[in-house]
């Protein structure tokens, strides 16, 4: 992926990586090192947290939330969105939902140029009319299925696991 964002990137000086929080952060990271790498090009690094523009979460009327809500993390944004062409990184792609309310929150931060979307596995199942611009696998799943990625930074091991969807862990 680091490749085909240095290739078809364009201006790699306008270029910033913003990971969704969890998995997309450390990948967003992993991304801008290895771009360094190879290009000379120190990318500016964010992060943003899309729990308040997520579509499933809600409070009724005072009353308690139906389902766990999820744990509100820090956006890190520091630098002007403007002009830039911000790349969203997340971990998995499946419905598009997460890439949408992540698109609303970069918003809410700026207006960059461009926005283009990179992600580790896209598994389909689209919901929304959402593509990656980058992707590092497409792993086409049923929709009784999950993918468990797990990254060494916040898992402490490197592995993508199909699991069935009762299997999987409680996810944010």
């Amino acid at each position: 992926m680091a490749h085909e964002l240095i290739e078809r990137g364009g201006d790699l000086d306008s270029l910033a990586l913003v990971g969704i929080h969890t998995r997309g952060v450390p990948l967003a990271h992993r991304l801008r090192r290895l771009v360094a790498e190879r290009a000379g090009v120190e990318c500016p690094t964010g992060s943003v947290d899309i729990t308040f523009s997520r579509d499933d979460v809600s409070v009724r009327d005072g009353e308690p939330p139906r389902r766990a809500q999820p744990l509100v993390r820090a956006t890190q944004l520091d630098f002007p969105l403007e002009g830039r062409t911000c790349v969203l990184v997340d971990d998995v792609l499946y419905t598009g939902r997460t890439i949408r309310a992540g698109i609303e929150t970069l918003f809410a931060y700026g207006r960059p140029a461009r926005v283009q979307l990179a992600v580790l596995v896209d598994r389909g199942h689209r919901e929304l009319p959402i593509r990656p611009d980058y992707v590092g696998k497409n792993l086409p799943t049923a929709r009784g299925e999950r993918i468990q990625l797990e990254l060494v930074e916040v898992d402490e091991t490197d592995r993508i696991l199909l699991v069935p969807a009762s299997a999987e862990p409680s996810s944010d």
